[in-house]
């Protein structure tokens, strides 16, 4: 028995999916290796790959499910959940381009080279992270593979939770981003 129409369009997306990490990742190795140039201060997080896997389990997850378990093609649940990932890749490159030379997959303290206060950060401390979660929560419900997406999200919470506290910590102790950024939110304007 051979993949449905539906499933072969989804292994696809998945795919894209990530073909763009990867890609994101050459762009974040060339900026950290410019800001650090520039000198700005790597920050050692060990939380990180524990991020990297995460991301690629729910990215394999997803594929894995919907193969072995034969979950359906739900339309009500897939348009939803396909619109809310085009539109959370569309936030996060949108954050790529507003931090431009500023963006990398690290924590990186650059906060002396600029701080970026407009595109999605008119609003928000933290908008790439709010985008990352909803596209990996709708990436699996795109075909019901509805345990990756609650367990991946599950997982997700308390890997980001790790990440921004680091983040955090290098950003507040900065008095520019301080007086710009401090008051903004997090996540939700």
């Amino acid at each position: 028995m051979g993949l449905t129409p539906t499933v072969q369009a989804y292994l696809a997306v998945v795919v894209a999916v990530a073909l763009l990490r990867l890609a994101e990742l050459v762009i974040s190795f060339r900026h950290r290796r410019a800001l650090i140039a520039a000198g700005a201060t790597a920050i050692h997080e060990p939380q990180f790959k524990w991020m990297a896997v995460l991301h690629a389990a729910i990215l394999a997850g997803a594929a894995i499910e919907v193969v072995t378990l034969h979950r359906p093609f739900v339309p009500a649940l897939a348009l939803p959940a396909l619109l809310l990932l085009v539109a959370a890749t569309w936030t996060r490159w949108w954050v790529i381009q507003t931090l431009g030379r500023y963006w990398n997959v690290g924590v990186v303290d650059s906060t002396r080279q600029g701080i970026v206060d407009d595109g999605p950060y008119r609003w928000v401390r933290h908008p790439n992270y709010v985008a990352v979660f909803v596209e990996l929560l709708a990436l699996p419900l795109v075909h019901t593979a509805w345990i990756t997406a609650i367990l991946g999200s599950i997982a997700h919470v308390f890997v980001l939770r790790a990440r921004i506290t680091a983040e955090d910590r290098v950003l507040l102790a900065n008095a520019d981003y301080v007086a710009r950024m401090g008051a903004k939110p997090r996540f939700i304007p």
